[in-house]
């Protein structure tokens, strides 16, 4: 068919008995009502479905119909076509050759915007035809807000640069939502929430300032030139969040509330003084998504089951465990929601408190005017709470408080920041706490980590290299040829990657006799043998193997959390 001429989609959809004459008609009638394209209102009248529509169009134009989330697409290619013009048309160019080019369209009957694209592009074009949907996450991934990051940042360089004025008096101005710095920082937000990130790494450099953003836990960075730019960057958060402007010398903390793109976030801030200005992270906490319960966290079931059970119990000390973003939050969270009823009273300490729980009194520590945990739990202990959250044990005071309150008919939630849950009951030992008394408190202690996911719209088969093969046997006794091994081939829904989310990994310990005796003998080798010899613990690496086992994750995965090398 030649795409020259007009396509009329609606009488060719009728005279290929794809749609009746009256859906038609009926279609016409609620386009002009709407003013959408034919083809996306017989899809919203479930006349036919997207992709009936997009494989008819295929054969009428002679076309390929190309799924685009699973194209191996050159980054590089696809940005030699300006942002602009691919939103502008709804397109996205796939191959760039000496004589034509590929160009994957939504809507390949728009001959007014091929006509443009074949006078910008001075090249012959090839069409293919793509959901829409899938285009536009696609220009999303692809482009998302690095140009306009930069383009930002140079404009408010240059305003920085041409006018000798007071940054103060210009992001405090009646104008503020028009300062570029304002722009800049939206972007910078509107990126990150587009992403995914958990966290936002603002960092002066000598010459370069780089922005990072944590995406599943790794960190990914765009480096501009504007250097310049930091300390207006800088000044505007810290207003943002309450700081003093003014102090560069101390590192400060503090919050605010934004929404972005549909989804209410809060932001915890921490400024740091560097030898080259001050180093701004941002932890965002997305509200909008509520908090989960333990179910839906993808604990697995026995470790879950036998969780839940302890928890239940109306004492003693309940410890999660892991590094700093491991999700402990989220599991602490998730267990007091699970004892949050009506007649039970939970008082918490925590620094900071990350979300607010209806019916639980939340304490927030501030220890620049003596509100530690220990001075919080003491009070608390006077205001008849059932269950208490200390959010973290951070010396012997506060394990003494938070251990003595376990033993005197409280629930008592808390965590550490150690490498595994045997560590746990050691380091407590270390911090001065009594054997026979931690031995009368401690119930089960969780430790856990993060691991990605393989995404699932890219997932394929792998075999794994020989040094991975004997890791395998050396450190977890397992041959590799019982392992169906899968990984990522990448994907514009992982945005190349191979990985998407993440999972958690778990260690659960539970006290034995054994266990008990050796910390009433202060005797932590004693007890490191009796935990790795508990019938129901199960480290680690065989948690993430089982991972591996079930297509969740790699055997890559495995080893950067076990911190073990091949």
């Amino acid at each position: 068919m030649d795409i020259k001429k007009k396509i009329r989609i609606g009488d060719l959809l009728v005279q290929n008995q794809i749609i009746t004459h009256d859906q038609l008609m009926s279609a016409l009638g609620e386009q002009k009502k709407t003013g959408k394209k034919l083809g996306r209102t017989l899809i919203d009248l479930n006349f036919l479905t997207e992709i009936e529509l997009l494989n008819f169009l295929s054969r009428q134009l002679q076309i390929p119909y190309i799924d685009i989330s699973q194209y191996q697409r050159d980054d590089k290619v696809v940005q030699s076509l300006p942002e602009s013009l691919a939103r502008r048309f709804r397109v996205m160019l796939l191959e760039n050759n000496e004589h034509d080019v590929l160009l994957a369209m939504a809507d390949p009957t728009d001959l007014l915007g091929l006509d443009e694209l074949t006078r910008i592009l001075k090249k012959r074009i090839r069409q293919a035809v793509v959901k829409e949907v899938d285009l536009l996450q696609a220009i999303d991934q692809v482009y998302r807000r690095t140009d306009e990051i930069s383009d930002l940042a140079d404009q408010l360089q240059d305003e920085l640069t041409e006018n000798d004025f007071d940054f103060n008096s210009l992001i405090t101005s009646n104008e503020v939502a028009e300062a570029p710095v304002v722009k800049l920082l939206q972007s910078i937000f509107e990126d990150a929430v587009q992403v995914s990130a958990s966290d936002i790494h603002i960092e002066p450099d000598e010459k370069v300032l780089r922005i990072r953003q944590r995406v599943d836990g790794v960190l990914n960075e765009q480096v501009l030139n504007e250097v310049k730019i930091a300390s207006a960057l800088v000044v505007r958060l810290k207003l943002m969040a309450g700081l003093n402007i003014s102090e560069k010398r101390l590192p400060q903390d503090g919050r605010f509330s934004l929404k972005i793109k549909g989804k209410s976030l809060d932001i915890r801030l921490s400024t740091l003084p560097v030898n080259t200005g001050e180093s701004i992270v941002m932890r965002l906490l997305d509200h909008s998504q509520g908090l989960l319960d333990l179910s839906k966290l993808g604990i697995p079931d026995d470790i879950l089951n036998r969780f839940k059970g302890h928890i239940r119990n109306p004492h003693g000390l309940v410890l999660v465990t892991g590094p700093t973003g491991s999700g402990k939050t989220t599991t602490l969270y998730a267990a007091l929601s699970e004892v949050n009823t009506a007649d039970t009273k939970i008082i918490t300490a925590e620094d900071p408190v990350e979300y607010s729980i209806p019916r639980i009194n939340q304490s927030q520590v501030n220890e620049k005017i003596g509100l530690t945990f220990a001075s919080v739990l003491r009070s608390a202990l006077r205001q008849d709470p059932d269950v208490l959250l200390v959010g973290e044990i951070r010396d012997a005071e506060t394990a003494e408080i938070a251990i003595r309150a376990s033993i005197t008919g409280h629930l008592v939630f808390s965590t550490l920041h150690t490498n595994n849950a045997i560590e746990s009951a050691t380091r407590l030992l270390d911090m001065g706490v009594e054997g026979y008394i931690l031995a009368s408190a401690i119930q089960v202690i969780i430790a856990q980590r993060l691991v990605r996911r393989i995404c699932e719209h890219c997932i394929t088969d792998t075999k794994i290299e020989e040094p991975l093969q004997i890791w395998l046997s050396d450190r977890l006794k397992t041959s590799s040829d019982t392992i169906n091994f899968k990984h990522g081939k990448g994907c514009q829904h992982c945005n190349q990657t191979g990985y998407r989310g993440r999972v958690g990994v778990y260690e659960l310990l539970e006290m034995t006799h054994p266990t008990l005796d050796a910390l009433r003998n202060n005797n932590s080798a004693e007890f490191t043998q009796a935990a790795i010899n508990t019938p129901s613990y199960q480290s680690f690496s065989e948690c993430a193997l089982n991972l591996v086992r079930q297509g969740v994750t790699t055997l890559d995965e495995v080893i950067r959390i076990t911190g073990a090398g091949v």
